[in-house]
């Protein structure tokens, strides 16, 4: 069995694209999204701040601060042209034709509607599908300044004092007092996206060379080769298991130190606050544990991406088994992110889903040590069944020469 495992480990570290994809893919991963986050964050900030909107108000002379307000306000411009709009449809039609960005129509005079007990209807018209940053939201915080200022002078005339105002207005108070601190708040989100790089990758490390040690050895002609060898079955398809597995826990142990450099340069020169925040406190020793979590992962998924390839006919044939294999490992992964999934007895008991789950609970600086313990467990009983069963399978003659 040894003579095996090392023969499959030269003929592995001889094949630059497997390596690549073992070693010089997971390294850059991590890297790519950091930087590109806070690129797209730094873009997304500064378009945001820079983007100047054309408007048009219908009505203006019922709301002169407010109009003064968006005027000389930095996002907007006011609109030049001939268009005369009378309506929210007009202004609707303006938008759509890309001739104004937002209209925003008045129907009556607030400080006449407040007098009668009504309210006076504003209507922001614009085209929220191109995803016009922060439109909304700027123009109703000027609205909300007019609105103030009536509602004031509103009162003021009913005999109210200014001090007394907004206990009338508001005379119950409700705040929150979250008992979750920011890491986990911030860790609930980071700590499920996280299990979506790692356990892919770790498959990819199993599947590349799994593909090549059975179907390729199949398409070449090499495995009656080694069926001739005085070694046993068992102990042929054991030397193979093991190469598959050392490279998916080279690609594992690589992903996680990535993960865990890159981060760590994340929090200490890049301002993302919410991966400094989520991060900050997440030790060596966590991902240790996020690493050890992932090697029965390892194991699982490379006895059967190795059963798969010993199935397969030809190499190109292992690859189509391998794509469903590929998109399968998501749904237990998005099982996790369901509402009200948590990490206890039942859950460490699902494969894949138990792991993602103790990822984002150790992320999330909430880690139970006695589901850790159940997971390992139940992962390392999955995976010995799914060895026995790749070596059961190696031995059919059905299986080798279909």
């Amino acid at each position: 069995m040894f003579e095996v495992f090392k023969k499959e480990i030269l003929e592995l570290l001889r094949d630059r694209k497997t390596l690549f994809f073992i070693i010089a893919l997971p390294m850059l991963v991590f890297p790519i999204i950091v930087a590109l986050v806070a690129f797209l964050t730094s873009q997304a900030g500064l378009k945001a701040q820079q983007q100047v909107h054309t408007y048009y108000i219908v009505n203006e002379q019922y709301a002169d601060a407010f109009s003064e307000q968006v005027f000389y306000h930095k996002s907007f411009k006011k609109y030049q042209g001939d268009l005369k709009l009378d309506s929210v449809h007009a202004l609707s039609e303006a938008v759509k034709l890309g001739q104004i960005d937002v209209g925003i129509f008045i129907d009556s005079d607030p400080r006449e509607a407040i007098k009668t007990g009504k309210q006076s209807q504003w209507k922001v018209v614009f085209n929220d599908a191109k995803a016009i940053n922060f439109t909304f939201n700027r123009i109703n915080e000027l609205a909300n300044t007019s609105s103030l200022a009536v509602r004031s002078n509103a009162l003021l005339e009913l005999g109210v004092e200014p001090e007394r105002q907004q206990a009338v207005l508001k005379p119950i108070v409700v705040s929150k007092v979250d008992t979750a601190d920011k890491r986990e708040n911030y860790g609930e989100k980071l700590g499920a996206f996280i299990p979506y790089l790692l356990l892919p990758l770790v498959l990819m490390g199993a599947s590349y060379p799994a593909i090549d040690l059975g179907a390729g050895e199949k398409e070449r002609g090499t495995l009656e080769t080694l069926l001739l060898t005085p070694v046993t079955r068992s102990e042929l398809v054991l030397g193979k298991f093991f190469t598959v597995l050392a490279s998916s826990i080279a690609c594992t142990l690589i992903t996680v130190a990535s993960l865990a450099i890159w981060v760590s340069i994340a929090t200490r020169f890049i301002s993302i606050d919410v991966i400094t925040t989520a991060f900050s406190s997440v030790t060596s020793w966590d991902f240790l544990l996020i690493f050890a979590l992932l090697l029965p992962v390892a194991a699982m998924l490379s006895s059967l991406v190795l059963a798969i390839s010993i199935y397969a006919r030809t190499f190109k044939e292992a690859q189509n088994y391998m794509a469903p294999l590929s998109m399968g490992i998501f749904v237990p992964i998005v099982i996790s992110l369901l509402p009200n999934m948590e990490l206890d007895t039942t859950t460490a008991l699902i494969p894949i889903t138990n792991v993602a789950l103790a990822i984002k609970e150790i992320v999330k600086g909430t880690v139970d040590y006695g589901s850790i313990g159940l997971i390992f467990i139940a992962s390392a009983a999955l995976a010995a069944l799914l060895l026995i069963c790749c070596v059961r399978w190696f031995n059919k003659e059905t299986v080798l020469f279909r």
